[in-house]
């Protein structure tokens, strides 16, 4: 089985120890990175090699950011940047071609889809249009036919099972009638959210705020996933988060996730 992960490791320089140390201990295939807050000429991409991963990655200064990291082997770098807004420079979506571990390809995608808050406003505009550049790069990929993975931090609270507190999130820009639309529209399209399809109940968390003692309370909701593509989801074996590393000192405030896939 191919072992895929997504982690928003905020901030790579601040998260090396633990990002190093994920690697180490859960020894994933292929991840997918947000939130590196690097630049191209600054990410450290011979840690990667050291460790045995071949790593691209679209940077950005002190802001946003992905990587994608295949074990053993270079990521083909597909496409970086969504198109549909030619003025919009934020680095938050990276595609590649990876092989599996049978040696046939997977079409992978870092995302780091905008927070948009506060709202109303510019930002959450920005959200909404974002959402709907992916979806027609999405429905590309899925006219292709092929086994496609578009993991990352979605920034969207998809059904009230996936957060501690409904009425905590409310008014927040993640949980908005509009967000959670444009996530059902990739679902109607043929997507598959493989942890819904795990854990229907909900209850499962990738995120804690480093505020308001969130991580002891376990007040946390679930904002990163893995949409996988008809083929890819037929595949699909296990999906989990690997909790205890939100817990260790100096950690990002994300989980890392994964699903495995049958080769």
């Amino acid at each position: 089985m191919t072992k895929i992960s997504t982690f928003n490791i905020n901030g790579i320089k601040a998260r090396t120890p633990r990002l190093l140390e994920w690697l180490d201990e859960t020894a994933p295939d292929i991840v997918c990175l947000q939130e590196v807050k690097s630049q191209d000429k600054d990410f450290p991409k011979d840690m990667f090699e050291k460790a045995g991963y071949g790593v691209i990655f679209h940077g950005q200064k002190s802001f946003n950011g992905v990587a994608i990291l295949a074990k053993g082997q270079e990521p083909k770098e597909i496409q970086r940047g969504l198109e549909g807004e030619p003025e919009d420079e934020q680095a938050r979506y990276l595609e590649a071609e990876i092989l599996d571990k049978s040696g046939n390809a997977l079409r992978v995608a870092s995302i780091y889809l905008p927070n948009g808050n506060p709202l109303p406003g510019p930002k959450f505009d920005y959200k909404l249009r974002w959402m709907q550049r992916l979806r027609n790069r999405a429905q590309i990929l899925l006219n292709e036919e092929i086994p496609a993975i578009l993991c990352g931090d979605y920034n969207v609270i998809p059904r009230d099972e996936d957060v501690f507190s409904v009425s905590a999130m409310a008014s927040d820009a993640l949980m908005q009638p509009e967000s959670r639309a444009a996530y059902r529209q990739y679902l109607g399209d043929g997507w598959s959210d493989a942890f819904v399809t795990k854990y229907p109940a909900g209850g499962v968390w990738t995120y804690w705020d480093y505020q308001a003692g969130a991580w002891p309370r376990d007040n946390g909701f679930r904002i990163d996933h893995f949409l996988l593509s008809p083929i890819a989801a037929d595949r699909l074996e296990h999906a989990a988060v690997d909790k205890e590393h939100r817990g260790r000192e100096k950690a990002s405030d994300h989980a890392p996730l994964w699903v495995q896939l049958r080769d």
